[in-house]
């Protein structure tokens, strides 16, 4: 089951650069509740979507794809107008998908260590340490982004083999404590996570949707961590804003 549903969402999104209407019927359109503020409800509203990206000769590469129970998610690049990077992540209920949530930003870098976005270590080991993954990264967010406790970084981070792949930073401990330090409350580059939505794991990689507010703006932050031997050795992200509610197609909220 699992391989089948990577399989079908990863053929979902390559749809969009064909438009093939086929494997949009993987969704639901009876329960399908979609939680991109900027796209209609539904299946039709889906495809119409797809459609209607295929007419811009897009181009999508799924680069990793995991499963959690009923979860699917994805890391994912696009070439539309412009190039982005982003994370999705669908919900399945027997043979079809019912909920979607996504978090998508241009592409920037290389970084200062010379990493991209994407790039860097892809294969899925360690099936068998997947809850012992998701109480060390549930336990990282909380005590370390939520709670600012920069102390307990290196409880959780490998100082000696730390890879960073955000655009704004580098590899080790100091440039990921300088992102949530060097920066006042009014700073536009101020970061703040309030409230950990989801976490999904499979074997050595895990995702985290949060919700905070990047310069008071309110944001959504996802994050990949690969984890080896107890701790997080590896780790990739996309922030979106949040559109105020006048500008949402449909009434589900974003996380």
């Amino acid at each position: 089951m699992t391989v089948k549903r990577k399989k079908q969402i990863t053929a979902l999104l390559k749809a969009i650069e064909t438009g093939e209407e086929a494997p949009v019927a993987v969704v639901n359109p009876d329960k399908y509740i979609q939680h991109n503020p900027q796209t209609t409800e539904g299946g039709e509203g889906l495809a119409a979507l797809f459609k209607r990206l295929s007419k811009t000769s897009p181009r999508v590469n799924i680069v990793r794809i995991f499963a959690d129970g009923d979860y699917v998610f994805g890391h994912t690049e696009y070439e539309f107008s412009s190039s982005r990077v982003g994370f999705e992540v669908f919900r399945f209920e027997g043979e079809q998908t019912v909920e979607h949530w996504d978090n998508i930003q241009s592409r920037m870098g290389p970084n200062l260590s010379g990493h991209s976005m994407v790039d860097g270590e892809t294969e899925v080991i360690d099936l068998d340490k997947t809850e012992d993954n998701r109480i060390l990264s549930q336990e990282f967010i909380s005590e370390v982004f939520i709670a600012n406790n920069l102390d307990k970084l290196d409880h959780y981070v490998d100082a000696d083999s730390y890879t960073e792949h955000n655009p704004r930073l580098g590899d080790g401990l100091p440039s990921l404590r300088s992102a949530f330090s060097d920066h006042p409350c009014d700073d536009k580059a101020h970061i703040q996570y309030e409230k950990l939505h989801r976490l999904l794991v499979e074997g050595n990689f895990s995702l985290s949707a949060c919700e905070g507010k990047r310069g008071g703006v309110a944001t959504s932050f996802y994050d990949l961590w690969r984890i080896s031997s107890g701790k997080i050795v590896e780790h990739w992200d996309t922030s979106e804003t949040v559109p105020p509610r006048s500008e949402w197609k449909n009434e589900n909220g974003k996380f």
